[in-house]
């Protein structure tokens, strides 16, 4: 029997803080939307995929959604739990309320809408949308890199960060309200210098570019240390070369050094996924790695209805201004 189609106008594919604000944007001004998510639960990055002690790296107005401020008695640095109760609210002040167990397994334009086919457990759900809105972000799938013996030899656990549970930026932050990035970024770099000392010496390469045109050029963030450096300097935490092959349970290093190990986190990063299951010419907006083609500030509108938010290397803020711009377009066609 053929799957009954399911109509809206604007469809949201991801319920993250992306997906969250573009629904909040959108029923501000009474917009009909539907947001499909394939966890069980809304930002699912944060809530299952994020160690506990994590706090944002950036002050909390740079964090926050459209339309709802941190409370005033937030801390600056909002912590995990922090964060998620201000995003369950924010989808409850919000009225956003995503169908969950929804993995999007193609999406395609036909005839001038946007049909995306949708695995629900052993069921299957097309939606129909004038406008589809791509809001599952840079960071939906953790990186594993290819390792030689990784698969076929290593006889530990190994897993990629997001799977693993259990601070001179604020100054920067505080100085971009009046000086250029160039200038702050160089400043950053000094105090970074005066307070840790020469890094090198103990195998964390010293960056060239600040933290915050780092962001710009590369999209990561800058991460404010908990006690990482001094731990390694007292030599409780060892930095190592990369690892150019795995024997067992034996990794040789490209410096020809081993070590035994039982267990390795991968914390190298994140990519999209969006080219996996949208035909990417039909809106002429992503590339083939799943990032947008177009540059800032014209990163978030393609062809025929289809839009990306959160696709700007921006973080949080760039989220928010993402979202305003889709909901602000749609309303004006």
């Amino acid at each position: 029997m053929e799957n009954e189609m399911i109509k809206t106008q604007a469809l949201i594919i991801g319920a993250g803080p992306a997906g969250l604000a573009t629904s909040a944007c959108l029923n501000r001004l009474n917009i009909p939307n539907i947001v499909v998510e394939r966890e069980e639960c809304s930002a699912s990055l944060w809530k299952r995929r994020s160690y506990d002690c994590l706090k944002l790296h950036l002050a909390k107005h740079y964090c926050q959604l459209p339309h709802m401020p941190f409370p005033p008695n937030t801390p600056t640095f909002v912590s995990k739990s922090g964060f998620i109760t201000y995003l369950d609210e924010y989808a409850t002040r919000f009225n956003v309320s995503p169908r969950y167990n929804r993995n999007v397994e193609s999406a395609y334009l036909n005839d001038g809408r946007w049909i995306v086919e949708v695995g629900k457990g052993a069921e299957r759900e097309v939606y129909s949308a004038e406008y589809l809105v791509v809001a599952t972000g840079e960071n939906s799938e953790g990186v594993i890199p290819e390792i030689p013996g990784l698969v076929e030899s290593f006889q530990g656990e190994y897993l990629h960060s997001s799977e693993y549970k259990n601070e001179i930026v604020r100054i920067g932050m505080w100085l971009l309200r009046f000086f250029p990035v160039k200038l702050v970024d160089r400043w950053c770099l000094l105090l970074a210098k005066l307070r840790f000392g020469d890094t090198s010496r103990y195998g964390l390469i010293r960056p060239t570019k600040g933290p915050f045109m780092n962001k710009i050029v590369t999209g990561r963030s800058p991460t404010i240390d908990v006690g990482c450096v001094d731990e390694i300097k007292a030599g409780k935490i060892e930095v190592v070369p990369s690892i150019k092959r795995i024997e067992g349970k034996r990794v040789v290093f490209v410096d020809g050094n081993t070590k035994r190990v039982d267990s390795i986190v991968f914390a190298t990063g994140y990519k999209s996924s969006v080219s996996k299951w949208l035909q990417v010419d039909d809106g002429d907006l992503f590339k083939e790695n799943g990032m947008p083609k177009r540059e800032l500030p014209d990163h978030w509108k393609g062809e025929n209805g289809l839009y990306s938010v959160g696709f700007g290397r921006q973080g949080l803020a760039g989220i928010t201004r993402d979202a305003q711009n889709v909901a602000r377009d749609i309303a004006s066609l």
